[in-house]
């Protein structure tokens, strides 16, 4: 069992934001035009499979559709992390309630075993 002592220690060493870091976005202010043109450019990088491209272009200008996108790709590609990530950067609520339902009951089952 831990001490009281050592739990406080434990928290204290918890980084404030958690361990989970949560790309920032909208670091890049652009026209209408620009945007339009940005995206444009993510959309063909996505479909050229750089997805990493994509998702620096989406983060920057803060395209929720494409961020959505991204998620679901890592989703269905298994990387769950990822997709988390991307749909709490695109502020898809339905989306975080899923996927943390999902992570949850793979805790349930592993707790049980």
């Amino acid at each position: 069992m831990v001490d009281n002592n050592k739990k406080k220690t434990i928290f204290n060493i918890i980084p404030e934001e958690g361990f989970i870091k949560i790309p920032k976005t909208g670091s890049v202010v652009v026209s209408s035009g620009d945007r339009v043109v940005l995206v444009r450019k993510a959309n063909e990088l996505m479909n050229k499979k750089d997805y990493n491209g994509a998702k620096r272009i989406y983060l920057a200008i803060e395209y929720s559709a494409g961020l959505i996108r991204l998620g679901d790709y890592y989703e269905n590609n298994g990387n769950t992390l990822e997709a988390l990530k991307m749909y709490k950067a695109a502020k898809a609520q339905a989306k975080l309630e899923n996927i943390s339902k999902k992570m949850a009951d793979v805790l349930r089952v592993w707790l049980k075993s």
